[in-house]
Parts: structure tokens; C-alpha cells; sequence
């Protein structure tokens, strides 16, 4: 044991002898030990080293030994007191020491064990004593924290029944939403087939037509054809299951295309202003799914606004790093309160009466914005109104089109490009117009076919569809770039679940059915001047 482990003892005895025998006897035992000749300099000593252990002499020249014991329990209670005497030995003396306040009295001489053993029980009692007093301390703050801690425990209980009740309504909601993204999931593939050759051929049939009649019946046809698409594409938004396509958009123009959609769904007693900025840059999104956001938060203003009011719709390039475009939209309705904003996109979240909303409004609107690269901030006071505004990705493309794009492949390209599909229309609408715009085009029906056509064909791309019979486009991939490691791969579905279209498919180039020529054109020559640019 090292002397900084010791434990003091204070050995008070005026005879210089015994002094000495009860040192030693300690020192040996272990003990570091101070000495005091007389009561007033033991109780000196006892003010500056505070020792857990006194050994107290009865008989000392300045103060009795009792007085000395007495002050010491008075002043310090918690250091131990051993009574010794040579002289005081009978019983009514021990009795005298102990109601001094001595914690025990061993009478002179004593074996150097039974000194030791006396002091290391001492020891024992006042470690107890240590611990029982911080436990008296302590106790009365644990059951006050148990108490404390019983109240939030009841508290948090009955919030869990309440979220419960609250969950259970809202897991039948999410079971009716899954229910119909399993629909429109398993709908939307050959849906989107149907509608990517109804699309293509009368944009072609458009483009082409001399006669006015002709064009116009197309044109009628053409935009009826695109709003069953964009159908297709909001009920796939509102399971959300689809995977976005973003391109480059120009935001006042969808904002004008959607006046009408708008108009229809507000209802006459809703004002609707455009505060529309001319050098608004093009914005990295998915048209559709921009749109259907934009009709999300007009709704969710209409129902702030039940006795009518405006709703203003403005954009903004006004961010200093030239990277943001903004796209607000304001109403004059009740607004919300801090707590409301807090949560207001959170899934199934509404303020709404049963039945009157499902709380998905904004929370997709804020997943459809995240996923362009963009963010959704909500500014509102209560009777003042509500403001949310979209900040999403400045297009780097400019304005360039999809017509550009077309006229970019038009220019004359020869590579060799193999199209994948099981549809027939689709897979001769895509060849034909490849074709004619210049492009070496082989087509095969199924994923077998299309890896025996590749060892003759040697395709510079391969364009396929993700969801066919038996092999899907993925393992088709897999398989064509065994053979071809760089082999670029433009893949072209229908298919709406978007989580199985990423672990299949990756980060390859994705274009969703239904699309019109120019978008494929567009994407196929990416596909292609990307690859050129990695080699």
C-alpha cells in the first residue's frame, strides 16, 4: 500500500513511550500516522488533516481526553473516535467514554492486532455510515425523480393510446393508398405501352400532315393522348411508386399551361394572379410531377380560403449563386400556427375534418421536390395567410429543347443501336423513326433474341425495355455486357414500382413510357455522346 493509500490516524497520547508503541504498532498495521501531545494540538490537527480515526488518550495534561472526545463529536461527528486509557480501565470509565461520544475504548496495553482490528472496524462503521448518510441524501431526490419519472411515464402512455387511435385510422388510410399504387402499378405498364405508340405515331402523324384538317384532327387527338398520360402519371405520383424523369422545364410555361387545370379545380370565388419573372431560367424537374405539385398546393390553398380569396403564383431568379429558381405560391386564407407549419409535411398529417383530406398533399409535394434537387420552405401566420415556396435546380441546359435535340440527331449519325422490346408497336415505332432520322437500328422481340443478335450486330447502344416476359431488360444487360463491358444501355418502361426499377437498373439512363420522339431522339443521343465522352 502506498503512503497516498494510507489511512491517517491521529495518535494522541502525552506519554512519549505509549506514543511511540501505538505509532509503531500502526505504522506496521499500515497506517500513516500524525501524533499530538495535548489535547488543543489534537484538536489543531484534527482542523488541518481532517483523520477518519482519532486515537484518543484519556489522561492528557491540557484537557481530559472526555472533553477533547466530546468537542471532536460536537465539531467533526464523522471522524471516529477510539478511547485508549492505562489508567481508566474500569467499567464505569468505558462507560464515561462512550457517552463522551467515543465510537469505542480499548484499554492500554493492547495487542498490536487487536489495536489494528479495532481501528479497521472503526473503518467499517464509518464506511457505512458514509453510505447510508449519501443514501439519506440522495433519497429523497431518487423518489422525487421516480415520481417524476412515473408522471411523463403515464403521461407518455396516454399519448401512445392517443397515436395509437391515430395510427390505426391512418394505417387504413395507407392500406386504401397502397391498395391503389398495387393498381395503378400493376395498370401502368401496359398502359404506358398503349399510350407510347398512340403518342409517337401522332406526333409523326402530326408533324408530317399537309392538310389542315388532318393536322388538327391529330393535334385534337395528340393532346387527349397526353392527358391520359399525365393521368397515368399522377395516380402513379400519388402511390408513389413512380420513378421521376427530370428534364429541362420552363417553369412559366407550365404555370400558363396549367391556368385552365387550375381555374377548373379552384372554383369561382378564388382569384388566381401570376407574378410571372421573363428571365425565370429554365428548372431541372419532372414536368408531370411539377405540375401535379403545383395542382396540390392550389387545392391546399382553396381549402384555406373557403369564403374565396386570391392565390398568387410567382417565380423569381433572384438567388445570388445563379443555381435556384424559386416558384411561389401564396393565399390570403386562415394560416397556420408554428406547431401546424412544424408538421404540415408530414405524411398523413391534416388539419382537415374526417374525411375531408388525407394529409398527403404537402408531404408529397415535399418528397416530389427533394427528389428534383430542390426544397420546400412554408412561411405562414395565423389570418394572415400562407406562403410556400419551391426552390429547385436551375436548368444547366438552358433552353434547349427537345426539338434541338431532335434536330441534333437529324444531323446524320450512323451508329448501331439495338432495340429491346416486347411490344410490337412500340419496338416499330421506336426502329422507324431511329431510322429516319438517320440512325443503323436492329430490333429483336425478347431478351434471348436480342443477346444472339448482339454477337453479329455489335451494337454502339442498346435500348431496352425494363419489364418483358421471362428475362427482364436488367439481366438482359448483365448478360450483353459480359460480352461488351462498355456496351451504354438506355433503358425505356412503362413500369411504375420505382424502388425495383433502381436496384435493377442503377444509375443506367431511364426513359419513361409514354414518350414522344423527339424525347427519344433526345435521350439517345445523350446515351450516346456520354459514352463517347468516357472513352
Amino acid at each position: 500500500m502506498s503512503a497516498s493509500e494510507k489511512v491517517v490516524v491521529l495518535n494522541v497520547d502525552d506519554l512519549e513511550s505509549q506514543r511511540y508503541v501505538k505509532t509503531r504498532d500502526l505504522n506496521a498495521a499500515g497506517f500513516a500516522v500524525i501524533e499530538a501531545q495535548t489535547g488543543a494540538e489534537a484538536l489543531r490537527l484534527i482542523e488541518q488533516h481532517k483523520p477518519p480515526v482519532v486515537l484518543l488518550d484519556v489522561q492528557l495534561p491540557d484537557i481530559s481526553g472526555f472533553e477533547v472526545c466530546a468537542f471532536i463529536k460536537q465539531k467533526w461527528p464523522q471522524v471516529m473516535v477510539l478511547q485508549t486509557s492505562a489508567t481508566f480501565t474500569a467499567t464505569e470509565d468505558r462507560v464515561s467514554g462512550l457517552n463522551a461520544g467515543a465510537d469505542s475504548y480499548l484499554v492500554q496495553p493492547a495487542e498490536p492486532v487487536e489495536l489494528a482490528a479495532a481501528i479497521n472496524a472503526l473503518l467499517r462503521v464509518r464506511r457505512s455510515e458514509d453510505a447510508l448518510r449519501t443514501l439519506n441524501a440522495t433519497l429523497d431526490k431518487q423518489v422525487r425523480e421516480r415520481t417524476e419519472e412515473l408522471e411523463k411515464a403515464n403521461a407518455q402512455l396516454h399519448r401512445e393510446i392517443v397515436q395509437r387511435r391515430k395510427a390505426e385510422s391512418e394505417l387504413l388510410q395507407a392500406q386504401k393508398m397502397e391498395a391503389v399504387g398495387q393498381l395503378t402499378g400493376g395498370l401502368a405498364h401496359d398502359f404506358n405501352n398503349l399510350l407510347t405508340a398512340v403518342v409517337g405515331n401522332l406526333d409523326l402523324i402530326r408533324a408530317r400532315a399537309t392538310e389542315p384538317r388532318i393536322t388538327r384532327l391529330a393535334e385534337n387527338a395528340f393532346k387527349a393522348a397526353e392527358r391520359g398520360s399525365k393521368l397515368t402519371a399522377q395516380l402513379l405520383a400519388f402511390s408513389r411508386t413512380q420513378k421521376l424523369a427530370t428534364e429541362s422545364v420552363d417553369l412559366n410555361r407550365l404555370i400558363m399551361n396549367a391556368s385552365e387545370l387550375l381555374n377548373t379545380s379552384l372554383g369561382a370565388s378564388i382569384s388566381i394572379k401570376t407574378e410571372l419573372d421573363a428571365r425565370a431560367p429554365f428548372v431541372v424537374a419532372d414536368y408531370n410531377q411539377l405540375e401535379v405539385s403545383l395542382l396540390n398546393l392550389a387545392i391546399n390553398a382553396r381549402d384555406a380560403m373557403p369564403d374565396g380569396g386570391t392565390l398568387t403564383i410567382t417565380t423569381a431568379c433572384d438567388d445570388p449563386d445563379n443555381r435556384r429558381v424559386m416558384l411561389s405560391v401564396a393565399d390570403t386564407g386562415k394560416g397556420m400556427p408554428p406547431d401546424v407549419i412544424a408538421r404540415a409535411f408530414d405524411p398523413f398529417f391534416t388539419t382537415k375534418p374526417p374525411g375531408k383530406g388525407t394529409g398527403l398533399g404537402l408531404s408529397q409535394v415535399y418528397g416530389l421536390v427533394r427528389q428534383m434537387g430542390g426544397d420546400v420552405d412554408i412561411k405562414s401566420e395565423v389570418g394572415k395567410g400562407t406562403l410556400v415556396q419551391l426552390s429547385l435546380r436551375r436548368s444547366i441546359a438552358g433552353t434547349e429543347t427537345a426539338a434541338e435535340a431532335q434536330a441534333a440527331a437529324e444531323s446524320g449519325h450512323a451508329e448501331r443501336i439495338l432495340v429491346v422490346d416486347d411490344d410490337h408497336d412500340v419496338r416499330g415505332l421506336m426502329t422507324s423513326f431511329l431510322a429516319e432520322i438517320g440512325y443503323v437500328v436492329h430490333e429483336a422481340d425478347h431478351g434471348n433474341a436480342a443477346l444472339a443478335m448482339q454477337k453479329t450486330v455489335n451494337p454502339q447502344l442498346m435500348i431496352i425495355d425494363f419489364s418483358m416476359p421471362g428475362t427482364n431488360g436488367a439481366e438482359v444487360v448483365k448478360a450483353a455486357r459480359a460480352v461488351q463491358p462498355s456496351l451504354p444501355v438506355l433503358f425505356v418502361s412503362g413500369y411504375a414500382d420505382s424502388a425495383a426499377l433502381e436496384a435493377a437498373m442503377g444509375n443506367a439512363p431511364f426513359l419513361r413510357k409514354p414518350f414522344r420522339p423527339a424525347e427519344l431522339a433526345s435521350a439517345v443521343r445523350t446515351a450516346l455522346d456520354s459514352d463517347s465522352s468516357h472513352q
